[in-house]
């Protein structure tokens, strides 16, 4: 039987989530089980609460400011879970990191549902599916090999992924029946864990030319933001399929929609430099671009899968061994990301 390590009080604040948005019942009671649960719902989390409700806390799940001042007010504190799934820098990593203070994140929640999207959106580009529905719609259809002209399948194609961590994890499985030859591109991986994979690892700039279709699945950091520009843009083969799914800040976003609008690459995009898109944007006007609202992701099971992980790690500190469903912080990596909070409708 493994140890227990008492947890008095687990302080939960789902800002600028929900709770019914990512806890099924049966896991905020589960939690109960575990601690003390205060839970706080409004948006502000002011000095005077902060001292009464998350002074005695074991663990936080939530998402304000926890600056040093405010963290060695909590000398017992075990860990703190990330409800947004990105290392934003409202937490003092560095003095977490020097008094055994977890700092997780709930991301590995999204990798399935954002492969997912990203694998139909490129199908949709390769085989011109939505293009083909415009057309019929502005009755300028073409059928049969006449409407096939400018089309590729994905079968058998060279592709690309820019990064290799959940999500492209998570999305290359679902190539396994298109028999596809995956280069990879990952400055902060070893080669052997990618070849490990049925990957081979290669440098960016062969990523981007031998592949007809690319995934962009790397997260933004301080080294790569829009490390991949024009000069990335023209190495690509005409007609490339580039499907960007992670953030918008790893791609010089106006360089993107201007090789669309040339006609020399299609483009798929979730993700926005601004969100809401503008109602003048380019984009929205770009017919080699197809677009999808920051949804990939958001998924009713998804979300509830927030807390099934989060209380499942809870568990595990409480018997005193390490979480092992989120995402741990890094001291070589953390403060080198560089995350948006999630846009809210």
């Amino acid at each position: 039987m493994s140890p227990t390590r008492a947890i008095k009080r687990i302080f939960l604040a789902p800002h600028p989530r929900s709770l019914t948005e990512i806890f099924h019942p049966a896991d905020l009671e589960h939690l109960r089980t575990l601690g003390e649960l205060v839970i706080h719902e409004q948006a502000d989390l002011d000095e005077d609460v902060f001292q009464k409700l998350v002074t005695p806390a074991d663990i936080i799940i939530g998402q304000f400011d926890l600056p040093q001042s405010r963290l060695e007010r909590i000398p017992q504190l075990k860990a703190i879970f990330n409800v947004e799934g990105n290392f934003l820098p409202n937490v003092d990593y560095q003095y977490c990191f020097r008094r055994g203070i977890r700092v997780l994140t709930i991301s590995p929640v999204f990798a399935n549902p954002v492969a997912e999207l990203a694998l139909g959106l490129a199908i949709d580009l390769g085989r011109g599916i939505t293009r083909s529905d415009q057309d019929f719609r502005d009755g300028v259809e073409k059928y049969g090999l006449a409407a096939n002209r400018e089309v590729q399948s994905l079968f058998h194609q060279p592709v690309g992924f820019l990064g290799f961590g959940d999500l492209a994890r998570a999305l290359l499985p679902l190539l396994i029946p298109f028999r596809c030859r995956v280069r990879v591109y990952d400055p902060w991986l070893p080669l052997e864990l990618i070849a490990e994979a049925g990957c081979e690892a290669c440098s960016l700039d062969d990523v981007l030319r031998e592949s007809r279709v690319i995934f962009v699945l790397a997260s933004a950091t301080a080294e790569n933001r829009a490390f991949v520009g024009a000069s990335q843009f023209a190495q690509m083969q005409p007609g490339t399929v580039f499907v960007l799914v992670s953030r918008a800040a790893v791609v010089d976003f106006d360089a993107m929609i201007q090789a669309a609008q040339s006609g020399h690459i299609r483009v798929a995009t979730d993700v926005f430099p601004d969100e809401p898109l503008p109602a003048h944007h380019a984009a929205r006007r770009t017919r080699d671009i197809l677009l999808s609202a920051h949804k990939a992701g958001a998924l009713e099971h998804a979300l509830k899968r927030i807390g099934s992980i989060a209380v499942a790690d809870v568990e595990m500190i409480s018997r005193g061994l390490p979480p092992v469903m989120c995402k741990v912080a890094h001291p070589e990596t953390v403060e080198r990301f560089r995350g948006k909070p999630v846009a809210k409708s």
